[in-house]
């Protein structure tokens, strides 16, 4: 289990506690009144810590090594109906940026959303979670072909950008993007968005236009990073913490300036310190969107679609 900085208090007393417990298992000293204080003192801490995030320390826990991706809850909430589909029909197949047809319960979806590695090698496998165009165009060719049979979409944003390299600008990354966002407003079938770490950026935006927009309570929705926004008004990125709060990213904020339409609570700790708990929320949360939008007309849709980004940014004095 690895642990982030504002972290280490949680980390001392389960440290204590597992040597208490350990010394109950291994001699005849009884330790349980001694357990159950630290555990007290444990389950306090955490809420202490929790309920009181700053927005770095929000970033730092969507950034989290052990944090759940994108095919762990397709897997967890498909049970084993997810097939894959690979390719643009037009490059390659990338493998940022994966989708494919699943079930929840006996319901169909096709699910897309950028996929992070676990290692380093298969961080560089998976580039990152930062897609190239072909990413983006296989996206959307999974989206027209769901379209195509009546199925809706489920996309989860968990990327730290769109990939910025010399090649992916020379196939049309700003344009692969921009087509993404034009069409995602006129599909003719539900779309449902859940961010579950990093939304930075156009890389989020690509696949980030939703009927209805979900957001796990510790994750980020941005036009740029804390530490790149740092770096350009501060030339430093020691005021990282300074621009996460001045950014207004976290979930909460979205919800305040109506960018979002629900936040997802994580489990005490984030998603990674109870992962089964975490993909049932998940879950619920597509389940109760798609309740509310299976009944409308693909008129209705798109139409309630496009009033929904209209509005956002207008100001009335």
């Amino acid at each position: 289990m690895e642990y982030l900085d504002f972290e280490l208090p949680i980390k001392e007393l389960e440290e204590q506690y597992n040597k208490a417990c350990n010394i109950g298992a291994e001699s005849e000293v009884d330790v349980t009144a001694t357990c159950k204080q630290i555990e007290k003192k444990l389950k306090e801490k955490k809420k202490e810590i929790y309920k009181n995030l700053t927005a770095w320390q929000r970033v730092q826990l969507s950034r989290h090594p052990n944090r759940p991706y994108t095919l762990d809850y397709i897997n967890a909430i498909c049970e084993d109906t997810f097939l894959e589909l690979h390719g643009d029909r037009n490059v390659k197949d990338d493998k940022a940026m994966i989708g494919g047809l699943g079930k929840i319960d006996e319901q169909s979806f096709m699910f897309i959303g950028q996929q992070k590695g676990y290692n380093t090698k298969t961080r560089q496998y998976r580039n990152f979670g930062m897609a190239n165009p072909e990413g983006y165009r296989k996206a959307l060719r999974l989206m027209k072909s769901a379209e195509k049979f009546g199925v809706p979409v489920v996309t989860f944003i968990d990327t730290p950008g769109a990939y910025p390299g010399l090649e992916a600008e020379e196939r049309g990354q700003g344009e692969a993007i921009a087509k993404n966002i034009m069409e995602m407003t006129r599909l003719k079938v539900p779309i449902i968005v859940v961010i579950i770490g990093e939304g930075a950026s156009g890389g989020a935006l690509g696949i980030g236009v939703g009927d209805k927009v979900l957001m796990l309570e510790n994750t980020w929705y941005s036009v740029i990073s804390p530490e790149s926004c740092s770096s350009i008004l501060w030339r430093s990125w020691e005021y990282k913490e300074q621009a996460a709060e001045a950014l207004k990213l976290t979930a909460g904020d979205m919800k305040k300036q109506k960018l979002i339409d629900e936040i997802v609570k994580e489990p005490l700790g984030g998603a990674h310190s109870n992962r089964d708990e975490a993909y049932d929320m998940v879950k619920k949360s597509i389940l109760g969107a798609f309740e509310g939008l299976k009944n409308l007309s693909p008129n209705d849709l798109v139409e309630n679609r496009m009033d929904k980004y209209l509005s956002m940014g207008v100001f009335k004095g």
